[in-house]
């Protein structure tokens, strides 16, 4: 169980400080041309790298909604949820905390957003609650789903982390502008513990919704022709 909650902790780190890192950093700056297509890529391709990586340790989670989402579906006993979930809400603290230490490198930085979710007037397009908790518990219902499919015994083999990572990249094609995209509680705690005020007030709707959605995902991936569970060795 150490070594996957080490693999849990670093996955997020590298997923929170990799996706906001971008948003903070390169995104402020228009002239390097990322924008919301590179933020999205950015969120995407730390999922991808990371699953690769670590998912023959822990299954490369780096989010409570997919192991909620993966216990609902049958795929990780009830034991690994509690872990999993302490150890990625601190990865995506320990990130937020290099993040914010980096930002106030620069002179006359600000926190503003830092890569926080939010909903009403904390929301980019300022979307009312109900759009808000509709588009994230919507996005990760299919975010599970899309894991519990490419990830069991009749998909191709090796391509899992691949889906998985361009799935996270539609998603924040789509939601940026609604949420600021959460889908995954812990990276929305740890930029929100340094944004500070009504960011840690509305955190309540960003692990709420991602729970939820993710949990009906991993049944509906599980019911919908799931014929063989897959669960990974344990390695300590």
């Amino acid at each position: 169980m150490q070594k996957k909650m080490a693999a849990e902790f670093l996955g997020t780190f590298w997923l929170t400080f990799g996706g906001c890192g971008s948003a903070i950093f390169a995104a402020a700056f228009p002239q390097l041309g990322i924008g919301l297509a590179g933020v999205s890529l950015a969120f995407g391709l730390t999922v991808l790298t990371m699953a690769y990586a670590v998912g023959s340790i822990s299954g490369g989670h780096f989010n409570p909604a997919v192991t909620a989402g993966l216990w609902a579906g049958q795929r990780i006993p009830k034991g690994d949820v509690i872990p999993y979930i302490v150890a990625q809400v601190a990865g995506a603290i320990a990130a937020s905390a290099v993040l914010f230490f980096i930002a106030t490198g620069a002179p006359g930085f600000e926190v503003g957003r830092f890569a926080a979710n939010g909903y009403g007037e904390l929301s980019p397009g300022h979307y009312s609650l109900a759009a808000c908790l509709l588009t994230e518990a919507l996005a990760t219902f299919f975010f599970l789903f899309i894991i519990v499919k490419v990830t069991s015994t009749h998909a191709p083999v090796g391509f899992a982390p691949l889906a998985i990572g361009l799935t996270l990249t539609l998603i924040h094609l789509i939601s940026i502008p609604i949420t600021n995209t959460s889908v995954n509680p812990a990276r929305s705690t740890g930029p929100a513990l340094f944004a500070g005020g009504a960011y840690i007030s509305q955190l309540w709707m960003f692990w709420l919704a991602p729970l939820a959605g993710g949990v009906l995902g991993g049944l509906a991936g599980k019911m919908l022709g799931e014929k063989k569970e897959v669960t990974v060795p344990a390695r300590g």
